[in-house]
């Protein structure tokens, strides 16, 4: 008996350590560009500066919150992912839906909605240049129909432009996993329904809804890293100042980048973490909750 109970804690602990020598390349990887250099961030927004490196605390963090290039910057990005995240994840799941019925010319549809997926980011800032420049297509368009041409990046319809290009660009992927986590729903559960009379307004909030709610989950966090991302495409329409409505969180953190002022960038790179932790973590919470009862 001893000589089995002392077989098996060798054969588990010869497991237990091939497992750690397989992982370690990873959590080495994982610590050196991600864990290591968040505490680094950390501690240069409670210091000084990198020269002097007095401890400071929380006085970087005030006086952040107090600049009004990041109020403002705060400002724009929260007013940008609140109308763009909500259109990526609903757009995309009716494109789904219209999808996954029969409808002619689907898969030139589905191509439609995937290939800005292909296009490079340079290509779709050109697109954008020409149809919204003062001289471009849009206002060609408008003033055809007998309305004033609007100068789009200089103008409160500015959010408008990015919201567009922000969807156009996203709704392809998100619409891809919402047509993969439609075809995994029980289609036995649907027909269930479907002969107790139940219609599809009832059969999608009944039954797919709460099948789809981990992809939602998914689409929406995605959705909204990728509108934190959205600032190549604003730079490379507006460059480092745009117009104040679209001066974003990255636009305030290039800037000082580019001033040397880490103190500044640090901190404000911390908020934005607390931030994207805090929504994130809400969002598990009620993904949790919604489908709770179809998991059991």
């Amino acid at each position: 008996m001893k000589e089995f109970a002392g077989r098996f804690w060798n054969n588990r602990t010869r497991d237990s350590l091939s497992g750690y020598v397989w992982l370690a390349p990873s959590l080495l990887g994982v610590a050196a560009f991600y864990i290591i250099p968040f505490f680094i961030i950390v501690y240069f927004s409670m210091i000084d500066s990198p020269l002097r490196g007095n401890f400071v605390f929380l006085d970087n963090f005030v006086s952040l919150l107090e600049n009004r290039a990041f109020q403002q910057a705060a400002q724009n990005t929260f007013s940008f992912s609140v109308v763009a995240v909500p259109l990526a994840v609903v757009l995309s799941l009716l494109i789904a839906l219209m999808l996954e019925a029969r409808i002619p010319l689907k898969s030139q549809f589905r191509t439609f909605f995937l290939s800005p997926m292909m296009v490079p980011v340079a290509s779709i800032v050109l697109i954008w240049q020409v149809l919204f420049h003062p001289n471009g297509a849009v206002n060609e368009l408008l003033t055809i129909l007998g309305w004033a041409g609007i100068d789009w990046m200089q103008s409160e319809h500015n959010q408008l432009v990015i919201v567009i290009l922000f969807l156009w660009k996203n709704l392809g992927f998100n619409m891809i996993l919402f047509m993969a986590a439609l075809s995994n729903i029980p289609r036995e559960q649907l027909e269930t329904a479907e002969v107790e009379g139940a219609g599809a307004i009832q059969k999608f909030f009944a039954i797919k809804i709460r099948y789809l709610s981990p992809t939602l989950l998914f689409v929406t966090i995605f959705s909204l890293i990728n509108s934190f991302r959205i600032f190549r495409e604003v730079y490379l329409l507006t460059g480092d100042y745009p117009y104040e409505g679209l001066y974003l969180i990255q636009h305030f953190m290039n800037n000082m980048f580019a001033n040397l002022d880490y103190q500044r960038l640090a901190a404000a790179a911390v908020i934005m973490t607390i931030v994207m932790v805090t929504i994130i973590a809400i969002l598990f919470i009620l993904e949790h909750r919604f489908g709770k009862d179809v998991e059991e």
